[in-house]
């Protein structure tokens, strides 16, 4: 959040907590507020005239006197409404060629200048100063909180759009110390003002619906400064980005919207969009990949995704030239592992010497997942079990500082029955092969809950998150209140929790996350591990470029808009913020509700979510019923859904999770039971 950029004017020193007074009359001339605030803007949006009227200020009125009592005890403020004896004043601050400088504060009625227009109807009790105020004799002040969006603006006349950078600065109250509360009342007032429904589509309602909001609740909030600022024009606006490897049709028709489907190839994924997977050497192999360790065969691929079978072998045996995949039974085809050469393949799992047994788990569900734990192992050996009836299994066994480890791939993840059977089996099978294991780590990527005003709290692409009971959770004595959860699932109906009996895992990745002098341990397993894989394989685990991590909210019809990343306190400079952080909080999942944004919303701020993924519930149910004490999710951050929506970031994000994997482990105490 940037917290160092200085408006060019601050607003004047807030006043006291409110107290009964008596309000004071001031005069008002007449005139519009489109002409005294649209007007100083630097460009004409013709779309504003309609919402004009309903605010003009046509007949001079006195501020009449009343006495009231304000209520500032209410702890939710959303309740929050402001005392009457306080105004809403919107004062312009001064333009350039490009920008509008625009303050809009709560005053005392007997501060308010004469020299105001005064709104009367549903807008009384808002005031707007005639005169442009250039200087305040008040010292500059830094703001609270600052939140920058981008938006695209279309002339009804020329068809031109036009990008502009939107800034919020907030001043809260003296009276309102709690940095964590500002910051998610700056959210939620955000949350509020771009309401999909409600959005304000022109400037003027921009600036209005602002003002009604403070003026009917947010009482918490003292000013708020608006910096509207033009960034370029273009003949279009930039077209929404599609998934990599994915070509989106829309169709749309005057009542209503719908989606078509074209045999095997389309997949609906909105309401009126559906997706056509074309036929890449890049998709087979992720099929493949996903699929490993169980083979797949060449006629499945093509009747699954309605592709040309012959067009599908030839692409299978290009990837097979390239030393990419290797020829199974039946036609069928899986991935060669980069250290293929170290693999056996066994019928079934040879006896393991009890020294030697594992007693800590790893489950991954994606092939950039298994590559980036199992770079944090030595002395490493893999057997896999094919077969054709059932899932195929594969288990790599290793060391991690003095603890033995297993890890695996789940063959199949996601909301279908058939997943959530085969990953539970893999599971259940995986414990009972390794009977010692006492600690299981489901390591991957996920999808972050971002918070656009706190920097503590955002979950941004690369970050990782541990699954642990939510920041706010109460406990009396070292009890908890009420049942503790550090995953959540919903099927869309009900909601299950999941917590480990033992949280031993949750508090040593807690105690990591205090001050540790010089570099964070995962820093230097993360370094460690890139080495290792840029030595084997070819897939590139490097941090994308920051441009790649664009922050959007969604505002309804398809439209989104572009939100900055907020920023910590003591810095603005990006370069400087940690490539790796580490939060932990719960994690939820389930189809329905992440697959729409404002249900994905609901469902993040109702369980206090850091992170969502695909559906592991089935593989956690196998690890309480197979009385597993301790177990924690540890998943690095690849978009902004469930980590599966785009590729770019997911090697970065699955090594990062491993490191974070591994420097919890390595501050586990040594095992005892082998």
């Amino acid at each position: 959040m940037e917290t160092t950029t200085r408006p060019r004017n601050s607003p004047p020193p807030p006043p006291p907590k409110p107290k009964n007074k008596t309000q004071n009359g001031s005069e008002h001339h007449q005139s519009s507020y489109h002409e005294d605030v649209a007007a100083n803007n630097n460009y004409n949006n013709n779309n504003n005239n309609n919402d004009i009227d309903s605010f003009n200020l046509r007949s001079s009125k006195k501020i009449t006197s009343k006495n009231t009592t304000s209520n500032n005890n209410n702890n939710n403020y959303y309740l929050s409404v402001p005392p009457s004896d306080e105004q809403v004043v919107m004062t312009p601050k001064g333009k350039t060629s490009n920008s509008t400088v625009i303050l809009i504060e709560r005053k005392l009625v007997e501060e308010v200048s004469d020299r105001v227009h005064v709104a009367g109807g549903d807008h009384q009790g808002i005031i707007i100063n005639k005169d442009i105020v250039k200087d305040q004799k008040s010292a500059k002040v830094v703001p609270h909180l600052t939140l920058e969006f981008r938006v695209f603006l279309v002339s009804s006349k020329t068809e031109q759009h036009t990008q502009e950078s939107r800034t919020l600065r907030f001043w809260f109250r003296d009276w309102l110390k709690d940095g964590e509360l500002k910051a998610q009342i700056a959210q939620d007032f955000f949350r509020e003002l771009v309401t999909p429904k409600e959005f304000p589509r022109d400037y003027v309602g921009f600036i209005k619906k602002i003002m009604k909001l403070m003026q009917k609740g947010y009482n918490e909030i003292q000013s708020i400064e608006i910096e509207l600022r033009i960034l370029e024009q273009t003949s279009a606006p930039p077209s929404r980005p599609p998934r990599p490897g994915h070509l989106i049709y829309c169709f749309r028709d005057i009542d209503s919207r719908y989606c078509r489907g074209l045999s095997g190839s389309a997949v609906s994924i909105e309401n009126d969009e559906f997706e056509i997977i074309p036929l890449t050497p890049e998709k087979i192999l992720e099929l493949i990949e996903q699929a490993y360790p169980n083979p797949v065969a060449v006629d499945d691929l093509a009747r699954d995704y309605g592709w040309p079978e012959s067009e599908v072998y030839t692409i299978i045996l290009s990837l097979q030239q390239r030393g990419l995949i290797k020829a199974m039974e039946f036609n069928s085809f899986t991935r060669i592992h980069h250290e293929d050469k170290e693999i056996k393949v066994v019928k079934q799992m040879p006896t393991i010497a009890s020294n030697k047994q594992p007693t800590i788990a790893i489950i991954t569900a994606q092939y950039c997942e298994k590559i980036a734990v199992d770079s944090m192992l030595e002395n490493k050996e893999t057997f896999v079990r094919y077969t054709t009836v059932g899932e195929s299994n594969v288990y790599t066994l290793g060391n991690i500082g003095a603890h033995r480890i297993v890890s695996t791939k789940l063959p199949s993840v996601g909301s279908s029955r058939e997943a959530s059977i085969a990953a539970g089996n893999t599971c259940t099978r995986l414990l009972g092969t390794f009977q010692k294991v006492d600690y299981v780590f489901i390591v991957g990527v996920a999808g972050g809950i971002p918070h656009y005003t706190d920097y503590k709290k955002h979950v941004r692409l690369g970050d990782v998150v541990v699954s642990s009971i939510p920041s706010d959770h109460s406990f009396i004595n070292g009890e908890s209140k009420e049942k503790p959860y550090c995953y959540v699932y919903s099927d869309g109906e009900e909601f299950k929790t999941f917590y480990p009996v033992n949280p031993c895992l949750q508090e040593i990745a807690k105690s990591l996350q205090g001050p540790i002098d010089g570099k964070k341990p995962w820093e230097s397993y993360f370094e460690e591990g890139l080495i290792h894989l840029k030595e084997k394989i070819e897939n590139d685990f490097t941090r994308p470029a920051a441009n790649t991590d664009k922050l959007y909210m969604n505002i309804g019809n398809r439209d989104v808009i572009e939100v900055n990343h907020p920023m910590p306190l003591d810095t603005t400079d990006a370069s400087e913020v940690p490539t790796i952080r580490l939060h932990t909080g719960p994690i939820g999942s389930g189809y329905e509700l992440i697959k729409s944004d404002t249900l994905r919303t609901d469902f993040a701020k109702r369980y206090g979510l850091l992170a969502t993924d695909v559906e592991f519930n089935s593989v956690l149910d196998s690890i309480v019923g197979n009385c597993r004490d301790s177990f924690m999710l540890v998943k690095g951050i690849s978009d902004y859904k469930d980590g599966t929506t785009t590729k770019k970031w997911q090697n970065y994000a699955s090594l990062a999770a491993a490191s974070v994997m591994k420097s919890i482990i390595c501050a586990m105490d040594a095992p005892t039971n082998v």
